[in-house]
């Protein structure tokens, strides 16, 4: 069996996913596997506009907006003295808002149900003066066709993940087993995630206030903003240089990805997230393109649930910015949007076993060949 190339979290070119799935045999198997990539798109794509029509924007949706994963591991719980006294204080504000400390050591699986609205924005170009930032309650301006769905999640603790997510009539699954992360889509099919296992982002939207609070232990407190008229302490994580390093290869070096949490200074919970990663692609021979993808996702409607209150409700806006001196059309910025909403959420439910998150056959380690020299990878969230 060959080489899988993890899953990648940007655009997919429908024509030549078409093109390549009509070739047969070993080798041409794992070119074509390799040129569904989206470095490879890129590549022979550089001036693409993403609204070609309805079938990929909703590629393009699914694959920003679908399954995210968040920039850092989840780590074990740091003790207090290893972390710094502002985000010490932030934390423990949270878990007595949230109550999740009634949980800890009792919980051992979520389950949540929910809606969700996905829609592309306006395609922009021109100037970095015609960026447009994306703020707390800021609504982006929906030029295509919305698409509704749903999801179920399943999580056992620590780091263990399931989502299914049905929109437009596709559905995409993800997953972790807690030493792999994976996605399945029914484009690309099964690939597998690059770098070390982290949490899906989406889980951290006010769903598992635990796995908030341990994460964001080991934050870095950046200082206080006001956002959507909310006073909020700012928390900020990086993922390190050797997990950048993971996620890079010889044509696609990712160079940063940070998120920022806030908290609300009265409520304690966590009102908006924020995360940035920015990726430079260059091909021998020719000069570097880079793109910067932001996310931007206000969480409101907490409500308890077995006394621990959960987020209930949000806006998802993704801003994608393409740039670089080999882009004759200049700056290229693409927006999307997502509301969600939670319908069901419960806790240590019945009949959850570690069977429930084992990755598909084709993506499980244990079947990738040894074979130091093939480039395989491509960039991933």
């Amino acid at each position: 069996m060959s080489r899988l190339a993890p899953l990648s979290e940007e655009p997919i070119n429908e024509e030549e996913q078409h093109s390549n799935s009509s070739n047969s045999g070993n080798n041409t198997k794992y070119s074509s596997k390799k040129g569904l990539s989206w470095k490879h798109w890129l590549k022979n794509h550089l001036s693409l506009v993403f609204f070609i029509n309805k079938k990929s924007d909703l590629k393009t949706l699914l694959s920003v907006l679908g399954c995210p994963l968040f920039p850092v591991p989840l780590l074990p719980k740091q003790p207090l003295n290893q972390v710094c006294s502002s985000a010490q204080y932030i934390i423990q504000h949270f878990t007595a808002a949230t109550g999740c400390r009634k949980l800890e050591g009792g919980v051992k699986n979520i389950f949540a149900t929910g809606k969700v609205t996905m829609g592309m924005g306006d395609d922009f170009g021109g100037s970095a003066g015609s960026v447009p930032v994306a703020g707390a309650g800021a609504s982006a301006s929906l030029g295509g066709v919305s698409e509704k769905g749903c999801f179920v999640m399943w999580q056992m603790v620590p780091n263990k993940w399931l989502i299914e997510l049905v929109v437009g009539g596709h559905k995409v699954v993800a997953g972790s087993d807690g030493n792999l992360a994976w996605r399945h889509t029914p484009w690309l099919g099964s690939h597998a995630a690059k770098g070390s296992v982290r949490p899906l982002r989406r889980a951290l939207q006010g769903l598992d206030p635990i796995a908030v609070a341990s994460v964001f232990s080991t934050a870095q407190y950046v200082g206080e903003k006001r956002i959507s008229n909310i006073d909020c302490f700012v928390l900020k994580l990086a993922a390190n240089q050797t997990d950048l390093a993971d996620r890079s290869d010889s044509t696609a070096e990712m160079i940063k990805h940070v998120i920022f949490g806030y908290f609300s200074q009265r409520s304690g919970l966590l009102v908006y997230l924020e995360d940035s990663y920015l990726t430079r692609i260059q091909s021998p021979g020719t000069q570097p393109t880079y793109w910067e993808t932001t996310m931007a996702t206000k969480i409101e409607d907490y409500r308890a649930i077995e006394g621990v209150m959960i987020a209930h409700s949000g806006q998802s806006s993704v801003i994608i910015t393409r740039f670089g001196d080999n882009l004759k059309a200049g700056l290229s910025i693409t927006r999307m949007e997502e509301t969600w909403t939670i319908d069901d959420l419960a806790f240590n439910v019945a009949g959850l076993s570690l069977d429930c998150f084992i990755p598909p056959k084709e993506v499980q380690k244990d079947s990738y060949p040894v074979d130091e020299n093939l480039d395989w990878r491509s960039p991933l969230r």
